[in-house]
């Protein structure tokens, strides 16, 4: 078992070019499955020899210790990725992680920002500054296009088209979409654009130079973004829970209550999935229901 694991770590990072991260994540995994029988079967089975009804007996170990339902459907995925390399390879001649079932993903409401709350974020970063112009300018942008924060710190300045208000988005999976700019987002990154600081070797990029940069002129990151965030939430007083996803939250959520359909709610986020869009449905639902509970005489 644990020479079939390294050779299909091995596939991993030579044949599928797959991240330190992916292949530390697939072998943490399995490696936890083989300790796992060594030490309550006093032995490590062989690849071959395993089945369905004793991994089914691992994942309810993994459920019994706590294990979140994400990181038990990971561990399980893991299993699938190695015994179908393991099938391909002759090692062994079925699945028998196939026939198990992730457990049922328990779904959370996103956190959202109300109207007035958004409004008083995007107000916090200073206008007197080259920072806290980029920082309005991030908000806005974010806010306007749904964008996830990876896809913010890619932009590049050839992505923007403010003729025609539109923004070209790099997302998940490297897929391209289009997202609609608003004007408050434009004007933001217009003032921005004329104080921006850029670096020499930035420079030389053109248009391919990233829109926002830190303070020397270099592309930001994801980590930096959300410290930005975290300074102006303490500011305005916002809920702690407020994250740059927060405001993507919020612009999916504010669409739908005011009558935007879910299929181009769904085009604008980039999901690939309406499944995934629809939990703004439900949080949109939510809203009402307190506004009604609040407000009609006989609702309690």
């Amino acid at each position: 078992m644990q020479s079939a694991i390294t050779q299909f770590l091995r596939y991993l990072a030579t044949e599928r070019n797959a991240s330190d991260l992916t292949i530390k994540a697939y072998r943490e995994d399995l490696f936890a499955m083989v300790e796992w029988f060594r030490a309550t079967r006093g032995e490590v089975p062989k690849p071959q020899s395993l089945s369905p009804q004793e991994l089914r007996t691992f994942q309810a170990a993994l459920q019994e210790a706590g294990y979140a339902r994400t990181t038990i459907a990971r561990k399980l995925a893991s299993l699938r990725s190695f015994y179908r390399f393991a099938m391909r390879q002759g090692i062994a001649d079925s699945n028998p992680a196939k026939p198990l079932r992730n457990p049922r993903r328990q779904r959370k409401l996103p956190h959202v920002l109300s109207n007035d709350e958004v409004g008083r974020l995007l107000l916090a970063p200073p206008g007197g500054d080259t920072a806290g112009l980029r920082d309005r300018a991030m908000l806005e942008t974010m806010y306007s296009a749904g964008l996830r924060v990876s896809e913010l710190v890619a932009l590049r300045d050839r992505d923007m088209d403010f003729d025609q208000q539109i923004l070209r988005v790099r997302g998940k999976g490297r897929k391209e979409r289009i997202s609609p700019l608003g004007s408050f987002a434009i004007k933001a990154i217009k003032k921005y654009e004329q104080r921006r600081i850029r670096d020499p070797k930035t420079e030389q990029l053109g248009r391919d130079a990233p829109v926002f940069v830190n303070r020397f002129g270099n592309i930001l990151t994801t980590r930096s973004v959300g410290r930005m965030l975290d300074k102006h939430i303490a500011v305005v007083g916002l809920d702690s829970r407020t994250s740059p996803h927060t405001l993507r939250h919020s612009f999916a959520t504010h669409l739908l209550d005011r009558g935007a359909d879910i299929r181009s709610v769904q085009e604008l986020l980039g999901h690939k999935s309406l499944a995934t869009t629809q939990i703004y449905t439900h949080v949109s639902a939510a809203n009402l229901l307190s506004v009604y509970e609040k407000a009609h005489p006989r609702a309690s």
